[in-house]
């Protein structure tokens, strides 16, 4: 199968430090060519891949200083891809919505996996008048601020498997938080967390641009506490030494999470996660088995005394049964396939 990636531009993929939805895009994408399929990859030029690379800007733009505006450059993405559409069998776009004006007269070689959150009204009306778009949601949990819409399938995110590496022995007796600085992804909170616990926390977060005055005024002075230390930005291997030696990894989210892949790391890991109930988090998480799941700031920190009873060995096994890169590659090779079947009957009873 002749099968189009087109990434954001704004991390390379994969990313240098923090990037969610292009790591999803890198990992699919590489095993995509490791099954013989015939992958090509819109994405920055510095990105690395077995795929065709087409690249779009030199840099992804969040790493170049010269980049003030994305938008013209997204859409010259879209324009790289439209002109070379007819190349491909299926063309799976990460970006949302952007493609979607000029790509509705093919929509039925297209796909869209969804990787934000859904709950903005201003989403509503957009994809109303899109309804010929296939879209692959990230959780059943995503869709649910959206009115009807041409779902086609859910695909949880997958990783690989020997990305990370289970420490199933043992942990040391901190409390790890990962992800990006913001007030939604409940930093703070993590904070009182483990200052309630009487337990150290690691944070290993990147702070966006639009999240710096936050940061300045909120967390930052925060920093200073004896339980706290700010690691910064962290790549797969810092990453992984710091959650396999956590008693637990802290992720008390304070809005609809679509996804959520630093839980699925932990998993990785053999790792606990202490979660607050919300989004995706009851969906990817068990209960009891891969973490505990609190409603408020006094729960989770009595579950950070009970998060070394869970067995972390088994926690590693439900990530290899349920988030594997090879399980995602398989759904979406399904969605493909069913897209494909659905245009070829289209053109032969034309």
């Amino acid at each position: 199968m002749k099968i189009a990636q087109v990434a954001p531009l704004v991390e390379s993929v994969p990313p240098q430090l923090y990037g969610g939805t292009e790591r999803v895009v890198s990992w699919l994408t590489e095993d995509l060519v490791r099954r013989g399929h015939d992958v090509t990859l819109f994405a920055s030029g510095d990105s690395r891949t077995a795929a065709e690379l087409v690249p779009i800007v030199p840099r992804a733009l969040r790493l170049d200083p010269n980049t003030r505006d994305c938008l013209p450059h997204n859409m010259l993405l879209v324009d790289e891809v439209y002109a070379r559409a007819d190349e491909f069998d299926i063309i799976h776009f990460h970006v949302d919505l952007i493609h979607c004006p000029l790509f509705r007269s093919l929509a039925e070689r297209t796909v869209t996996t969804l990787h934000g959150a859904l709950d903005s009204p201003d989403l509503q009306p957009f994809y109303r008048k899109f309804p010929e778009m296939p879209l692959v949601s990230i959780s059943h949990a995503q869709r649910a601020p959206m009115s009807p819409v041409n779902w086609v399938a859910t695909v949880h995110h997958g990783m690989p498997k020997d990305l990370y590496r289970a420490h199933p022995d043992g942990s040391s007796d901190y409390l790890a938080f990962v992800g990006r600085i913001s007030p939604e992804k409940g930093i703070e909170t993590a904070i009182d967390i483990a200052e309630r616990a009487a337990m150290p926390l690691k944070i290993a977060a990147k702070v966006d641009k639009l999240d710096r005055d936050y940061f300045e005024a909120r967390v930052k002075p925060r920093l200073s506490s004896e339980y706290v230390e700010f690691v910064g930005e962290a790549n797969d291997r810092e990453k992984n030494e710091l959650l396999c030696k956590a008693r637990a990894m802290l992720f008390p989210i304070r809005w609809p999470e679509p996804f959520g892949i630093v839980m699925i790391e932990a998993m990785a890991c053999g790792t606990p996660v202490i979660a607050f109930n919300c989004g995706s988090v009851p969906e990817v998480l068990e209960n009891g088995v891969t973490g505990l799941i609190v409603e408020s700031t006094e729960q989770a920190a009595a579950a950070v005394h009970r998060a070394s009873a869970l067995d972390r060995r088994q926690i590693r096994k439900r990530f290899e049964q349920r988030f594997t890169v090879e399980q995602m590659t398989a759904k979406y090779l399904e969605v493909y396939a069913r897209l494909l079947d659905s245009r070829m009957g289209a053109i032969a009873a034309a």
